[in-house]
Parts: C-alpha cells; sequence; structure tokens
C-alpha cells in the first residue's frame, strides 16, 4: 500500500523536514532545558514553553491538554511515549506526587503495575521509533498503535499495528483464533490500513527490568486480505483459451 499523502506539496514537505531530525531537535532541547514531567496515573504531564510545544508537536509525542496560561503549555504523554524519551533519548526526567525523580527501573515497575504488557508494548514502540515511524494510540482501531509515515498532519497512517509476545503465555490474548484474525484484517482493510503483528521474543530474559529489552528479539509479519480479482486471468485471455 503507498502512502496516501494529505494534500499536493505534503511529501515534499516530509522529504525537507524528515522526522528523525526533528526529534532530534527535540532530544537537544529538553535536555537544555531540563524539562521533568509528572506521573499521573497511566500517563506523563510535561510543562513547557512555546519553543517546546511545536517540537512535541511537530515530532507527534503527546497531545497538547487545554490551558489558560499563554507562555506554557502542559502536554500529556502516553506510559510508551515517556519511557522512551527517558529511556531511548535520556532527554526526560520524570517525577512523583511529592517531587522525587523516579530512575528508569522505578519508571519501569510503575508503567508495568499500569499496564502488564507495557514490556511487550514499549519494545515494539521503540522498535518501530527507531525507524523514524510515527505512533499514535490505535484504541479507535482495536490494535495497539497506527503508525505513519510522518506527521499525520501530512499523511494518512499506513499500518495498524499489534505487539505479541511470542508463545502461549501471551498476555493480550489476541489473535489466538482465526475468526480474530479475519475480523482485524478486515477491519484495517476498511480503513486503507495494513496490519502489522510485532512479535516479541523475550528469550528467557523476563522483565525485571529495562535492561533485559537488549536481550529481547523482534520479528515483524504483515498480513493482508487476499483479493481473489487479483488473480484471475482477464476476460480476452479466456476467451482466447475457449475458441
Amino acid at each position: 500500500m503507498k502512502p496516501r499523502w494529505k494534500g499536493k506539496g505534503s511529501e515534499a514537505k516530509a522529504i525537507a523536514d524528515p522526522m528523525s531530525k526533528i526529534v532530534s531537535q527535540l532530544q537537544s532541547s529538553l535536555i537544555q532545558s531540563e524539562t521533568y514531567g509528572l506521573l499521573s496515573s497511566c500517563s506523563v504531564l510535561v510543562e513547557v514553553d512555546t519553543e517546546l510545544a511545536d517540537l512535541l508537536n511537530r515530532a507527534c509525542f503527546g497531545r497538547p491538554r487545554i490551558t489558560a496560561g499563554r507562555d506554557k503549555q502542559w502536554f500529556q504523554l502516553d506510559m510508551e511515549e515517556a519511557f522512551y524519551l527517558c529511556f531511548s533519548l535520556k532527554c526526560l526526567k520524570v517525577a512523583d506526587e511529592d517531587g522525587c525523580i523516579k530512575s528508569n527501573e522505578e519508571l519501569w515497575e510503575y508503567f508495568k503495575s499500569k499496564k502488564a504488557v507495557f514490556p511487550v508494548s514499549y519494545k515494539a514502540y521503540s522498535r518501530l521509533r527507531h525507524k523514524n515511524w510515527v505512533l499514535r494510540s490505535g484504541l479507535q482501531y482495536g490494535v495497539d498503535f497506527v503508525a505513519y509515515r510522518h506527521h499525520p498532519a501530512l499523511v494518512h497512517s499506513e499500518y495498524a499495528v499489534v505487539a505479541l509476545s511470542e508463545g502461549d503465555n501471551d498476555l493480550n490474548g489476541r489473535l489466538r483464533v482465526w475468526s480474530d484474525v479475519h475480523c482485524t484484517v478486515r477491519l484495517c482493510g476498511s480503513v486503507a490500513k495494513t496490519l502489522l503483528i510485532v512479535i516479541i521474543n523475550n528469550n528467557g530474559q523476563g522483565a525485571i527490568s529495562p535492561s533485559c529489552l537488549e536481550h529481547y528479539t523482534v520479528e515483524e509479519r504483515t498480513i493482508t486480505r487476499w483479493n481473489p480479482e487479483q488473480s484471475r486471468e482477464g476476460r480476452a485471455v479466456l476467451g482466447n483459451q475457449t475458441k
């Protein structure tokens, strides 16, 4: 499936301003400003100035929250987004409600307590983010994430992503029977997306700490609905064969 760009010139804009460059700019700005976030249930809230708000928007991290202030703005980061900025990019610190800065190990345990499959979903998220795909929540489509080639303002999402752990002990418990696969593929097709299954194997390392992630292996598979029309010979060919 080819990228579906939104409007004339969108592809040129994306090429001129690659996502890797934007994320690098965000990383540098967050480090220089010594920005930190606040734990808030299943998300992290970050207060930023106008410049950082623009970079977060362009890099597609978090969503702005409506505030009364003009000079400062709050962004709400999902757990995977926050941990990616903390652990992978090392440009954000997160504090609890008492103002104590949490270590990566403490954040890991906290996010696991809120979401049992966090190690699997984070590994899938970081894998695709490292490849410069933009990921947003896929809740409305019944998947973990939707993946964009660039900013959602420029292009439609191409993939509906489901993260699964390898083996019968998958905590997600999804796509285990054919009817589940069939329904998900049909849904993805109806919204012009390809189903991307990201299979995570922890290789017996468990999920005690985030350092285990480097031992995980990842396999990516796309599943599409077979269209029999694409495999039929044209009427002209059939007509010649019957003469």
